[in-house]
């Protein structure tokens, strides 16, 4: 009979979210509540869209493309209620690269790659397996793209524009080789967008400080020019502003004019995915935060079918890699949100703004997008929670968290990732090796030696995991000779699991017991253990291995030693 849980989980709930709407029912005072949220959250997005598609190598009607399409699509086929998905700050130090390499055309088809493994995920049940990534890996590699976030912004805050290389060394020594040629005009701006972002919130909380920030930043960057002849860059000077026009349907890679190669495929499944696996980390993340402050429960597999989705349907629209944004949810979810159709009407909302906007927008200073951007990387950084890790975690889990940050900084998010959980995976074992152990129960006369009873037998207590780490440590003190000693009692109560390198080293000890004449018993096995044993036919027929009967109750040996040591024929040994 299938346990409860295996039988909620044995078939992919697609669009689990939106038939939960739909099977408890949507209010007039839903949509009242959803609509204000959704006017919050479309007045957010919109300047981190933009920002955010800058920041990717992208113009920015391209950020937009992807929170219009990708948000409407993923609320509504994936499995949380409050997630709200667009482009994101941490998929920033993956798509720049691809974008600098291969186009936008690359950096589309890229995303639709990472749509089709992250349906490929979904199908396979990963969403439960992804819970499992370390905290410190996790920690680290979102610190560390804080920081390459912010240093990605610096040339266009000193108005030196994007800066070049594809590692952080080669990209600050560009900022520092072309830093005589800082403009004022920029900085200025820039500093200037900085303060209000900082500051203006502590004045009133009904306006969103992004967009307060942006729409003075561009009225001092438009006084500049007026007044001073003093001119920074814009999205208008430097993308050609934004076209008030409804996303268009084509396929990616007609952008550039190539033909769809099997050699392009390959060249990008690398950079797929990581944007799949980083996409998936981030989505379910989100969706945890939401689940805690809602107390509704999401659906892993489902988000992630619903994630895939909307990165494969995206760039067909102009759009590229979409999830889950934390920051964003939150801030839906403060703001009164109650369903996934508060992140409907936000797709909505800057739609509309986009068209009636767009030339407004053209004036908003570079300058101001890469402060609103060291922003984020900051509070994704979050430096003090950082500092509080390093100061009371394990020592094991402080060599991850440092190792993860370095790597993602020094080289890129796939290489962190992939150490960190190997590092932690390793470090783990350590740990499960050392509090997996044996012992001899204390023998009941002063005569006995080595944990032996007065007749012969050794009661040999097995606690922790018997796995491929630990195994070798557990079976040791099996492997010497006991003198006078018919029989061995093994407790494997305390014995959660067994695997094959657990199974070998038990089967080697046995052996070896019984070649010396020992007689080897097994009790208090688990269920999962015990079916494994009798899988592996370690017990036979001979007597020499059995099992010990079975005891419900708090005794620690079911089974009476007396009748085992007062047979009448002496045990020989087995070969």
């Amino acid at each position: 009979m299938p346990s409860r849980y295996q039988t909620k989980r044995a078939r992919l709930r697609f669009a689990y979210a939106l038939r939960t709407l739909i099977k408890r029912g949507y209010s007039a005072r839903d949509f009242r509540a959803d609509l204000g949220a959704g006017a919050t959250l479309g007045i957010v997005a919109l300047p981190l869209s933009m920002a955010l598609a800058i920041a990717s190598g992208a113009p920015p009607q391209h950020g937009l493309f992807t929170a219009i399409v990708g948000g409407i699509i993923i609320a509504l086929t994936g499995g949380s209620m409050h997630s709200v998905s667009g482009p994101t700050a941490a998929f920033v130090v993956l798509l720049a690269p691809i974008t600098a390499n291969y186009g936008l055309a690359g950096l589309m088809l890229a995303s639709m790659m990472a749509g089709v493994i992250l349906m490929l995920m979904s199908v396979l049940r990963f969403g439960q397996l992804l819970e499992f990534i370390p905290y410190p890996v996790t920690t680290g590699f979102t610190a560390g793209i804080g920081v390459v976030i912010a240093i990605l912004q610096l040339g266009d805050l000193f108005g030196l524009g994007t800066l070049q290389g594809e590692r952080i060394w080669e990209r600050l020594y560009d900022l520092g080789s072309r830093f005589p040629m800082m403009s004022f005009a920029d900085l200025g701006v820039g500093l200037f967008t900085l303060a209000a972002l900082l500051i203006f919130p502590s004045f009133t909380k009904r306006i969103p400080a992004p967009l307060f920030g942006l729409l003075a930043a561009s009225l001092v960057a438009f006084a500049l020019a007026e007044f001073f002849d003093l001119h920074a860059a814009t999205i208008g000077s430097r993308f050609g502003g934004i076209p008030a026009e409804l996303p268009k349907l084509v396929a990616p890679w007609a952008l550039s004019g190539d033909t769809l190669s099997l050699a392009t495929l390959l060249d990008l499944l690398p950079s797929s995915l990581a944007i799949a696996a980083l996409g998936a980390i981030e989505s379910l993340l989100c969706a945890v935060v939401s689940d805690g402050m809602t107390g509704s429960q999401h659906d892993p597999d489902s988000e992630l079918m619903g994630l895939g989705l909307g990165n494969f349907i995206v760039p067909f629209f102009g759009g590229f890699a979409a999830t889950g944004a934390i920051a964003r949810t939150a801030t839906g979810i403060r703001a009164g949100g109650r369903t996934l159709l508060a992140t409907v009407i936000h797709s909505i909302f800057l739609l509309f703004a986009m068209l009636l906007f767009a030339p407004a927008l053209g004036y908003v200073p570079m300058a101001a997008m890469a402060a609103l951007l060291l922003t984020v990387a900051w509070n994704m950084s979050d430096v003090p929670h950082f500092i509080r890790m390093l100061r009371i975690s394990p020592r094991n889990d402080i060599i991850v968290l440092l190792t993860c940050f370095s790597l993602t900084v020094i080289f890129d998010m796939v290489v962190s990732v992939s150490v960190g959980v190997v590092l932690a995976a390793l470090l783990f074992m350590q740990r499960m090796v050392e509090i997996t152990g044996a012992s001899f129960r204390e023998p009941k006369s002063g005569d006995a030696k080595d944990g032996a009873t007065e007749r012969g037998v050794v009661h040999y207590a097995i606690a922790g995991p018997l796995f491929f780490g630990a195994a070798k440590k557990a079976m040791a003190a099996l492997n010497v000779q006991r003198h006078g000693v018919h029989t061995v009692i093994m407790d494997l109560k305390d014995v959660p699991t067994i695997d094959a390198t657990g199974m070998v080293a038990l089967e080697s000890s046995v052996e070896r017991l019984n070649q010396d004449g020992i007689r080897v018993i097994l009790t208090n096995l688990r269920p999962e253990p015990r079916a494994f044993v009798e899988r592996a036919r370690l017990v036979r027929d001979d007597g020499m291995v059995s099992f010990g009967s079975e005891d419900e109750g708090d005794q620690p040996l079911p089974y009476d030693a007396g009748s085992v040591a007062e047979e009448d024929e002496p045990l020989r040994p087995h070969y």
